[in-house]
């Protein structure tokens, strides 16, 4: 383990699988490839953030494109399907990613 992990940091690993794992869900349940890709996108984020050494350096940049990734995923959500955007699994997926980007934003300043 490259950092120290506290509370919040395993919560925005534990959200960013979660979500990963709904995209994948996603993808594979209606052979979408961009659910996969967005999927396999937010597990190599949270991999390189966290559990490879030589990125250490480049942890706050990761986090800011982690941090990016989940809010451009975030807002497509809602330009894909408006007006239909009250599916309930859509909507726990964007909480959980509202937290997820909360969480980042406030580990920001953390080495």
């Amino acid at each position: 383990m490259t950092s120290s992990l506290n509370t919040r940091r395993y919560a925005i690993i534990a959200l960013t699988v979660i979500t990963a794992i709904v995209h994948l869900g996603l993808g594979f349940t209606t052979s979408n490839t961009l659910f996969i890709l967005n999927g396999l996108g937010y597990l190599v984020l949270i991999v390189a953030l966290y559990f490879i050494p030589q990125l250490a350096a480049q942890r706050a940049l990761i986090r800011w494109v982690l941090l990016a990734y989940t809010a451009v995923t975030f807002v497509l959500y809602f330009v894909f399907n408006w007006p239909n955007i009250w599916g309930p699994a859509g909507l726990i997926d964007k909480a959980i990613e509202l937290i997820l980007m909360v969480l980042l934003w406030l580990d920001r300043n953390d080495p």
